[in-house]
């Protein structure tokens, strides 16, 4: 397992490399704005520090370019924490990885619900050995409304806009689909090496984005409230905020390559054990985003590199190392 995910990563930058060789090829001339038909999607996850609610939140209920889209998602995300409670206990490596059935679907013109389906297997080196888990997560499902929607060029120059925004606000649910084992966390600083939370959780989000042809920018912010699990355990409130800067490229076949850079904020509230706050399981993590997606006919497919600027994890027992992300959709 291990050498597939090296070898996913391995190719992963890789079309990073290749991509950004071949969009610099495509000149001013050739580049067509994409933005009058597709806005800003803004992408964020919610991570839960990292394992158990990795369904969305700062890698995202969507993507640029195409709004609505039925598709696969893979993150991988690997962090180290310690075996222990003590100063001197040894740290240890995990890997959490997360292969989602994620999609965006149209109600209305105005009213859109986005759908995560995840599947975790998660892996860590103990001391005395390595542990598995694996098994459904937690279903997430959002409903977007748009509050202000791009306006569509026309064909006449006064017709056209110089600046298209998009303002969207969202609520949902996210579902005990995933099952939650206190014995997980026993021997260990990180409560998140869980394949489900095991409790239901409210998810507000708004974005906002703006776009001028081919440049655009957008910034986000979610907040999920959590509540109590049947093991009477309960992790902490999550805020995530973000900003992504972007330009797309269109080449003379219509494909569009769109190169994206950000940072991605996530702050967690104290975990509870039977009402009891539970001692250093609070924090934050400041990202940088490296990120690179295509559209080509009705497909699309992406990858998104994130790596920690600041970290304060369940002070300083948790560190997280990278994060990478993977998604192919079809367009609807």
């Amino acid at each position: 397992m291990m050498n597939v995910l090296q070898n996913i990563k391995k190719y992963a930058w890789s079309l990073l490399l290749f991509v950004s060789i071949y969009q610099v090829k495509a000149t001013e001339k050739d580049s067509i704005s994409v933005f009058s038909k597709n806005h800003f999607i803004f992408e964020y996850y919610d991570c839960d520090v990292c394992g158990c609610g990795s369904s969305g939140g700062s890698m995202g209920y969507g993507t640029i370019g195409n709004a609505n889209f039925v598709g696969v998602r893979y993150i991988h995300q690997e962090y180290r924490s310690k075996q222990g409670i003590y100063n001197n206990s040894p740290w240890i490596d995990e890997n959490f990885n997360t292969l989602q059935a994620w999609a965006r679907i149209p109600l209305s013109s105005k009213i859109q619900i986005n759908a995560i389906v995840p599947y975790h297997f998660h892996e860590r080196e103990l001391i005395d050995g390595s542990q598995k888990i694996d098994g459904l997560g937690d279903i997430s499902i959002i409903g977007f409304y748009k509050l202000i929607t791009p306006q569509l060029d026309g064909l006449l120059p006064e017709q056209k806009t110089l600046f298209k925004h998009n303002l969207e606000v969202g609520a949902g649910l996210k579902l005990p689909t995933g099952e939650y084992h206190g014995e997980n966390n026993q021997g260990s600083v990180n409560p998140s090496f869980q394949v489900g939370t095991g409790s239901w959780d409210v998810l507000l989000a708004g974005d906002y984005s703006v776009s001028y042809k081919n440049w655009g920018a957008g910034v986000m912010a979610n907040y999920t409230f959590k509540t109590k699990n049947d093991e009477e355990y309960q992790f902490g409130d999550q805020f995530n905020y973000g900003l992504n800067v972007y330009r797309s490229y269109t080449t003379m076949k219509m494909q569009t390559f769109t190169p994206v850079i950000g940072i991605a904020g996530e702050i967690f509230g104290e975990n509870e054990s039977y009402g009891l706050g539970v001692q250093d399981t609070k924090g934050n993590v400041l990202f940088s985003r490296l990120g690179l997606e295509s559209n080509f006919g009705k497909f699309s497919a992406g990858v998104n590199v994130m790596l920690p600027l600041v970290q304060d994890l369940n002070s300083g027992n948790v560190e997280v190392k990278s994060r990478l992300g993977i998604h192919f959709n079809f367009n609807i």
